[in-house]
């Protein structure tokens, strides 16, 4: 007897191919049959009318605090969300050491949050180990982060690592894919990341082909210096003979608009000389990320306590005032390419007064000129501040989403106080709504395989993805005609429509929008071969 039986659904498998009519038998976790069904069963879902997809992956978060203080984690299954791959752009709680666990908290607070209790662990397989401890109910894979493992070594120091700390990176890497990470993420636009080279990176990166681990990167420059940029982690990749992953692909800033094009032009000259590179994209034309993010990269050296000295001092707070009020050639100044009438708090710890409004229009309140009002907030917050900011054009974003090779992420972060991006709430639900059924830009079939089978291969997740005998029995039900996200900039926090339920290995979690916690997720640890679905053309 079976324990699940999905019956008379319109079933999109993950592979890409046209949906087909049937059902899909479970136990124990494992899908055993797809298309009839011809076995008794415990329970059986009647999906009449409905699509039967693979859970979605959600191949680029923030969660990796979140999910083990809501272990639960609605926010995710509710869009119909299976698995997370965290510890994105360099930013992770692990390696924690003593010495600079302060420095690391203060650095990766604004963008994964913080627990109200103490962290347990000081390696990266430490980490991993809570979150099997959790009792999580999705699933969730982890990167080594880059920024982490600096911070474990050197702290905030702007300079090259020495032989030894080169040693000592190399062997925090090792041990993380040791554990099971699924490879390197670097976070090349914040400090410390930043102050690394080519040529640094790529020595650390030595240690992943032996682990056929992935590079995934938050590139050095998104506007002025997107090109640069990515030709900088095409060097690092082909250096070191490894598999690359570009993490949320765009053109920041009106005069970069457009440059997507090239951007995908150069990857695909890349993988004509047979290199393995793909990327990712979200379906929304602002970001998020912390406003630090946007000072000079020397206001930063030492960490966030340092800077906020550096703030108070007269003559540094000038400089750091001249600087953001220029162009830029060796840094990315977003404050000129996007403007401070598009940057909005949307968390802030004190001043929770100005959640949802642009640093223009406080300073305009408080009668300040705005960079002015930026930096006394930061002293007032002691450096945690989340923004959103608006800085693509949607023809942009459509380019990457319908680009065969790139997959849909939320990237959404951990932080989830005052107004956060809408896009963690909404994510997947409006790729359905906005890009499928509204606008046309792909398949219903090609959107399913770039949050399920994709990612999955991508990142080395095992069998997962496809709707196929043998898999894990990880099934999003939903509505096609119905589904919607539901959250907007100023209210976000608002769950999707249309999700019917979602199975996370074999059990019901969701049912019509209520959490069953079942608590039956689970830490994945990478495949050490590639996925039965190597074969999927991406």
């Amino acid at each position: 007897m079976l324990d699940t039986v999905i019956k008379n659904g319109r079933i999109i498998d993950g592979t890409g191919n046209p949906w087909f009519f049937g059902s899909i038998g479970m136990k124990d976790g494992i899908i055993t049959h797809v298309g009839s069904v011809d076995v008794e069963s415990k329970e059986v879902i009647d999906a009449k009318g409905q699509i039967v997809s693979p859970g979605f992956i959600d191949g680029h978060s923030h969660s990796d605090l979140l999910v083990l203080n809501d272990p639960q984690m609605d926010i995710k299954l509710q869009q119909g969300v299976t698995t997370e791959v965290v510890g994105n752009c360099g930013l992770a709680p692990a390696p924690f050491v003593s010495k600079h666990g302060t420095l690391l908290k203060e650095y990766v607070e604004p963008i994964i949050g913080d627990t109200p209790w103490e962290w347990p662990w000081e390696t990266v397989e430490d980490y991993m180990r809570e979150l099997t401890k959790a009792h999580i109910s999705e699933n969730v894979s982890t990167y080594v982060a880059h920024g982490a493992v600096r911070i474990a070594v050197m702290g905030f120091d702007n300079r090259p690592p020495t032989n030894q700390e080169m040693k000592e990176m190399k062997g925090i890497l090792e041990n993380g894919m040791q554990a099971g990470a699924i490879g390197l993420s670097i976070g090349l636009l914040y400090s410390p990341g930043r102050y690394s080279t080519k040529e640094e990176l790529a020595e650390l990166c030595s240690v992943l082909p032996k682990y056929n681990g992935i590079l995934s990167t938050h590139i050095r420059g998104e506007g002025n210096n997107l090109i640069p940029s990515i030709k900088e982690v095409i060097w690092i990749a082909e250096k070191s003979g490894i598999s690359l992953h570009i993490s949320h692909l765009k053109a920041a800033g009106k005069r970069n608009w457009g440059s997507v094009s090239e951007a995908l032009s150069l990857i695909e000259d890349a993988r004509a000389r047979g290199m393995d590179i793909t990327c990712d994209v979200y379906p929304y034309d602002a970001g998020s990320t912390s406003l630090t993010t946007l000072l000079p990269p020397w206001s930063l050296e030492g960490g966030i306590p340092a800077c906020l000295e550096r703030i108070r001092d007269t003559f540094l707070r000038n400089k750091i005032k001249k600087e953001i009020s220029e162009e830029q050639d060796d840094w990315d100044n977003l404050v000129v390419s996007t403007g401070w009438d598009n940057v909005v708090i949307s968390s802030i710890t004190k001043n929770t007064q100005f959640e949802g409004m642009s640093i223009l229009e406080i300073s305009q309140l408080i009668g300040k000129a705005p960079i002015d009002t930026a930096l006394d907030l930061l002293l007032e917050e002691d450096g945690n501040i989340a923004i959103v900011y608006y800085h693509m054009s949607s023809e942009d974003v459509e380019q990457v989403i319908k680009w065969d090779k790139s997959i849909v992420i939320s990237d959404s972060l951990g932080c989830q106080t005052g107004k956060p991006h809408p896009r963690t709430f909404g994510t997947f639900p409006r790729l359905f709504a906005k890009y499928v059924r509204e606008n046309h830009v792909l398949s219903l079939e090609q959107a399913v395989r770039k949050v399920t089978s994709f990612p999955v291969q991508r990142f080395k997740l095992g069998k997962r993805g496809l709707l196929v005998p043998g898999y894990h029995a990880d099934i999003t039900v939903f509505d096609y005609h119905t589904i919607n996200d539901t959250a907007t900039y100023q209210k976000p926090v608002q769950y999707p429509e249309g999700i019917s339920y979602v199975l996370v290995n074999g059990i019901k979690a969701i049912d019509h929008k209520r959490n069953l916690r079942t608590s039956n997720g689970e830490m994945i640890k990478a495949a050490t071969q590639l996925c039965s679905c190597q074969h999927l053309h991406i």
